[in-house]
């Protein structure tokens, strides 16, 4: 598996003892909200609730935040309009950018955004510079793996695509529409569920310097620290010294 796999894995594991946890749940206390509005507020017939809960599971976000974020969305009690924006762009050593943006001021979100890319040396880009390197796909992380035949088998039987791993992270792949039914299924079978989310995946990845790469998770860190971005995906191979650190 790639380093920018591990890297997903790594991610998540941060974020479950990082002190902006506060931040983080009002982000995806947003994103339910958002797909509850725009979909109803039944996971069974709104795939993007499905896929933001997900979300919010593999970072434990507790079920009663889950349920106010949606009973809130369900009876209009916040009056914050968001809407979905979508900035792609490149950083250093050729590497692309796509960032998701929930926001209720597009003009804010778009100078922020701007600014973390101007800082890293980095420019953006028009709608679809850089779309075109990635794939939507639903991507579910498992932890220690001990027996990989079973993960196989009931991956593929569940529906999921393709599935590949390094050492004790495996990374499961599938359409969006059947993420929840395939991380349904791992769990039932017990494999160690540690995230699950739709997300851009890159078709192939660009190598770069050590330095270039801390250049552009800063970028990452920088664009992620932003109230309005919900998810920052990149197409750069963190290299295993940065992983290590």
């Amino acid at each position: 598996m790639s380093g920018h796999s591990k890297w997903s894995s790594i991610k998540h594991k941060k974020a479950a003892t990082d002190k902006k946890r506060g931040q983080l749940f009002s982000k995806l206390s947003r994103a339910i909200m958002v797909a509850v509005r725009e979909g109803g507020p039944n996971p069974a017939d709104n795939v993007a609730l499905q896929a933001a809960i997900a979300k919010a599971r593999s970072f434990s976000m507790p079920k009663e935040n889950v349920e106010r974020a949606i009973e809130r969305a369900a009876g209009a009690g916040d009056g914050a309009a968001y809407e979905t924006v979508v900035y792609e762009g490149y950083g250093g050593g050729g590497a692309a950018l796509i960032i998701e943006a929930l926001t209720d001021n597009r003009n804010r979100t778009a100078a922020n955004v701007r600014a973390a890319f101007n800082k890293a040396a980095g420019s953006l880009g028009q709608s679809g510079s850089v779309a075109y390197l990635f794939d939507r796909l639903g991507v579910i992380v498992i932890d220690a793996v001990t027996d990989e035949e079973s993960l196989l088998l009931v991956a593929a039987d569940a529906g999921a695509d393709d599935v590949a791993g390094d050492d004790d992270v495996w990374q499961v792949t599938c359409a969006p529409a059947v993420l929840a039914q395939v991380r349904t299924a791992l769990e039932e079978a017990a494999f160690a569920v540690e995230a699950a989310e739709i997300r851009m995946v890159p078709k192939s990845l660009v190598e770069v310097d050590i330095e270039t790469a801390r250049t552009l998770l800063r970028l990452v860190d920088a664009l992620e620290e932003d109230d309005d971005v919900q998810e920052v995906y990149f197409n750069f191979e963190v290299p295993e010294e940065l992983l290590s650190e």
